[in-house]
């Protein structure tokens, strides 16, 4: 099972300050640092999830991953081309790969991943996106196709949004924004903790 609340994060320092505030589940998406940095980074962010019991993602650096001892890698479409799975499955790590479109999620599902990531529900204003917001029907579509795997919903989710994307089938939401540029991010954390587990309960 993987958590309700997942947010996406860009260095170590913001896993040192969620997780002891709650979080469960959270990935490091860290871009254009140097190997030694990088590593460093994921040791960090590592030693905090295994002291409070949560789980790290790391995205992209599958090689990373394996040999800092990790035990989950996200992975996006164009690394998913790169990247060598079954290195990841021989490592235990466990995989999340992007889908955007059906191509995709055939892609996605050849590599057996532990969830299917679904985005953008809504527009994002984090990154140029070649698709357009798959809304909360494809949703329920993505929950049928995946064939039991969790699922996660990402892209231009608020605290209410991610609640209805729960309500419509996702196992998780993800987030960047709301929880990075929120004035008080410790605070708003906890708060989509909270009411993203009530919703789960609510749906089980």
């Amino acid at each position: 099972m993987i958590d309700p609340f997942y947010p996406v994060v860009p260095d170590s320092g913001w896993v040192a300050r969620l997780v002891p505030a709650g979080t469960k589940f959270v990935q490091l998406r860290i871009k254009d640092e140097p190997d030694a940095e990088l590593r460093r980074q994921v040791r960090e962010a590592r030693d905090v999830c295994s002291k409070h019991g949560a789980d790290l993602i790391v995205n992209d650096y599958w090689q990373i991953a394996i040999d800092e001892k990790c035990t989950w890698v996200h992975l996006g479409q164009e690394d998913l081309a790169d990247a060598d799975v079954k290195a990841i499955k021989r490592a235990g790590l466990k995989l999340g790969v992007s889908t955007h479109d059906r191509a995709e999620l055939e892609k996605g599902l050849a590599t057996d991943p532990d969830y299917v990531a679904l985005g953008p529900i809504w527009p994002t204003a984090l990154k140029q996106m070649p698709f357009a917001p798959q809304g909360l029907e494809r949703i329920a579509e993505w929950k049928k196709l995946i064939r039991g795997k969790p699922l996660v919903a990402i892209g231009g989710l608020t605290l209410e949004r991610a609640v209805q994307c729960l309500k419509a089938g996702a196992d998780s939401a993800a987030v960047v924004g709301d929880i990075v540029n929120n004035p008080d991010p410790v605070a708003q954390a906890r708060a989509w903790i909270q009411a993203t587990r009530f919703a789960e309960r609510a749906v089980a």
